[in-house]
């Protein structure tokens, strides 16, 4: 008992001294709990539906930001990974009967084989170049997929595969469950010492050769860490919508991972997350309005760009919280000195 009480008592310690000292942390833990509680609310199964394909679009955003946000792998073909693993999962499901449970990371090690394939040939390539060279392999990939139909299915692509449970709340906890754990996860990885050399590459990759790093492994680390968290949104997009097709390959959505990430806030991880979770939902609403959805859909992503360049979550997290500009900590808005070091604020 003395010790569950001082694991009890360190948890509440950093609970309050982290967590609850910045609004953005309490906003973050707010989302997981709204999250984890709706179905105690609700259970209506068209809510349920949007905020799984939301769940899944949001661990795929993340990876997106994981590789190009924080190593500047400018990659406009992210949709090789989810594709790979989706029809991946796709046929381990089908024609050799593994379980869901099994498939989804079968199909997320296939993304991470597919992430070493297109990170060797790309290592030499930046900017334009690596992007448009990232772009032609999920190309190549669906000329594949419609030139051997008998095993891909063709342009009909292949469907009914096992669902991810017997239930829509399941569907909903596992899906936001790995989500909420993933995201995290990627989180973490940005904030560790393998995260520092990311934003190393990113800056300025001849200063981090030059520094005695292995700027290639890393690189290819980045192309398989990305690869393996958008293998897994993609196998759980397979199994929970039972099919796997060639929209899941098409340049639309590689481009529309993009949108979400510069809309979130890049180098964040949070803001493709957050960017998801309020532009899939808002298109989802002006399906109402069938002839403007789009024009008001890209009404909205320009206005966003023009006046917060730097993401709209950034820019909210500016506006209330504020950087020490000794410590770098940062703090609330209203605060006149730092936390951490009591130097001014300005």
């Amino acid at each position: 008992m003395e010790i569950l009480g001082f694991y009890l008592r360190k948890l509440y310690t950093v609970f309050k001294g982290e967590i609850l000292i910045l609004p953005s942390r309490v906003v973050v833990l707010l989302f997981f709990f709204f999250l984890l509680c709706l179905p105690l609310v609700t259970q209506d199964p068209y809510l349920l539906r949007i905020l799984i394909l939301a769940s899944i679009f949001a661990i795929f955003a993340a990876s997106w930001d994981l590789l190009s946000g924080f190593t500047g792998q400018m990659n406009f073909g992210h949709a090789l990974f989810f594709g790979v693993a989706a029809y991946t999962a796709a046929l381990l499901n089908l024609q050799a009967r593994v379980p869901p449970w099994g498939s989804i990371p079968l199909g997320a090690l296939a993304a991470v084989f597919t992430g070493l394939i297109v990170g060797i040939p790309c290592l030499r390539l930046r900017g334009t170049y690596l992007a448009l060279t990232t772009l032609a392999f999920p190309i190549i990939l669906l000329g594949i997929v419609y030139a051997v139909p008998g095993i891909t299915g063709g342009e009909l692509g292949i469907s009914g595969l096992a669902r991810l449970s017997g239930s829509r709340i399941t569907d909903y906890y596992i899906t936001v469950g790995l989500m909420l754990g993933l995201c995290t996860l990627m989180w973490k990885i940005t904030q560790s010492n393998t995260g520092l050399i990311f934003h190393a590459i990113r800056e300025d990759e001849l200063a981090a050769r030059t520094a005695g790093i292995n700027t290639t492994r890393y690189k290819l680390l980045a192309f398989c860490l990305s690869g393996f968290f958008a293998g897994i949104s993609g196998g759980l997009y397979a199994h929970f919508m039972r099919i796997a097709g060639p929209a899941n390959l098409e340049v639309t959505m590689s481009f529309t991972v993009v949108i979400w990430a510069i809309f979130g806030g890049v180098v964040t991880i949070y803001g493709p997350v957050g960017a998801v979770f309020i532009l899939f939902p808002l298109l989802e609403l002006f399906h109402f309005w069938p002839k403007l959805r789009m024009l008001m859909f890209a009404l909205v992503i320009l206005f966003i760009l023009l006046y917060m360049p730097d993401g709209l979550l950034p820019w909210i997290r500016d506006k209330i919280e504020t950087e020490c500009p000794r410590c770098k900590v940062r703090n609330v808005a209203t605060r006149k000195a730092c936390r951490a070091c009591t130097a001014q604020l300005d």
